[in-house]
């Protein structure tokens, strides 16, 4: 019993950041303040479909997001089944890379200033609608100035979030879509009229995934203590 409390007391104290971080994304997790990390995690989501279909050797027509935190990629050719299967899985990849920069590297400047990049190209190359346009270009840009101007340990911390929020949404999200809502027209229900199974057959084979990746992950990447020092000086 007294070791349990002390792991649980050392768990927290070597955790206590991230452990915030969560408990503040779940607090205001139906609030305005939250929002545009959902948007940005629905981001993630479109360019996993993306590059599922350059990488598959299609290319790419159109991209959006929207203020609903829905989002569409119109691509022509590439494979269908993988860029139908990369969009939530992808995302969960994408935010779990980005927190495990933030915990394990000194590259929190350079991925974040990598992120803001390709932001900034894909509402140059791919999207069209105003508040698509507007949310990837100014997200882009911020994120930019950020990595430039603004210290390593900011730029760590934004990663954690922005990872963070990913692995509490994509699996959230997954069972929203598929299996509370399985008559919804998602990635699920298409991959299911193409190519066999149920919709709730593929979201809950997606959301087992996603659960599995996300202990793995934590397990491996967390160590005795992720906290860190937090400077706001511009370097």
């Amino acid at each position: 019993m007294r070791q349990s409390l002390t792991s649980a007391v050392n768990l927290i104290k070597g955790h206590w950041q991230l452990i915030a971080i969560v408990a503040l994304v779940f607090v205001f997790w139906n609030t305005m303040l939250v929002l545009p990390l959902k948007i940005l995690v629905v981001f993630l989501h479109e360019l996993s479909h993306a590059g599922a279909i350059i990488l598959t050797g299609g290319s790419v027509e159109s991209f959006s997001v929207s203020p609903q935190q829905g989002g569409l990629v119109i691509g022509r050719g590439g494979n269908r089944f993988v860029s139908l299967s990369a969009g939530y899985l992808g995302s969960l990849m994408l935010g779990m890379g980005l927190l495990m920069i933030a915990l394990r590297t000194n590259a929190d400047r350079a991925a974040l200033g990598l992120f803001g990049g390709v932001m900034l190209i894909v509402a140059l190359l791919y999207i069209r609608e105003p508040f698509a346009m507007a949310f990837s270009a100014g997200c882009g840009a911020v994120m930019l100035a950020t990595a430039w101007f603004l210290n390593r340990n900011l730029c760590d911390l934004i990663l954690r979030v922005i990872g963070l929020t990913s692995m509490i949404y994509v699996p959230f999200d997954i069972f929203d879509d598929t299996i509370r809502r399985a008559g919804l027209r998602s990635d699920a229900y298409m991959l299911a009229e193409e190519f066999g199974g149920t919709t709730m057959m593929w979201g809950g084979l997606w959301l087992v995934l996603s659960l599995v990746m996300i202990v793995f992950g934590l397990k491996n990447v967390l160590g005795r203590n992720s906290n860190v020092r937090i400077d706001l000086r511009i370097r």
